[in-house]
């Protein structure tokens, strides 16, 4: 019995702390609900997204708040993703989604492109690689 109550303890901690989520099984993470991963798509595209383990909440709500954030979208970023803590830029192919978007449209040139999904908090800091995800579509040819 005493074994058993310290390794759930043990187990316990590790969940608290936040080193257990992945490695126990529970998804966390971004994700693209669509499109998926290797898609041929039209030139303007329907985004959906999703998170798991924190909450979306529009920028400069709870800034500092590391339980909740926001999505950007990075368009053909040659790293795919941003350095955790790093405010994430804003221009033609660094798009945010600041008012907590769990969908977008956005018109994209023909050819191969890669997509990333990246989350940050209420400044727009990235929560880095483990928040962000990376699909390649192809725009072009028949949508499937």
């Amino acid at each position: 019995m005493k074994l058993f109550l310290t390794s759930t303890i043990a187990v316990f901690a590790l969940f608290i702390s936040g080193g257990c989520p992945k490695s126990c099984g529970m998804q966390t993470g971004v994700h693209f609900v669509s499109p998926k991963d290797g898609q041929t798509v039209p030139e303007t595209v329907q985004l959906q997204f999703a998170v798991d383990g924190k909450t979306v909440r529009p920028a400069g709500e709870d800034v500092y708040d590391q339980t909740s954030g926001h999505f950007h979208l990075l368009i053909d970023e040659p790293m795919g993703y941003t350095e955790t803590g790093i405010v994430v830029g804003e221009d033609a192919t660094h798009i945010h989604y600041g008012k907590g978007q769990t969908q977008a449209t956005v018109t994209l040139s023909p050819g191969k492109h890669t997509l990333t999904l990246q989350f940050s908090d209420g400044a727009h800091k990235s929560y880095g690689k483990d928040w962000a995800q990376m699909i390649t579509v192809t725009v072009g040819g028949s949508a499937q």
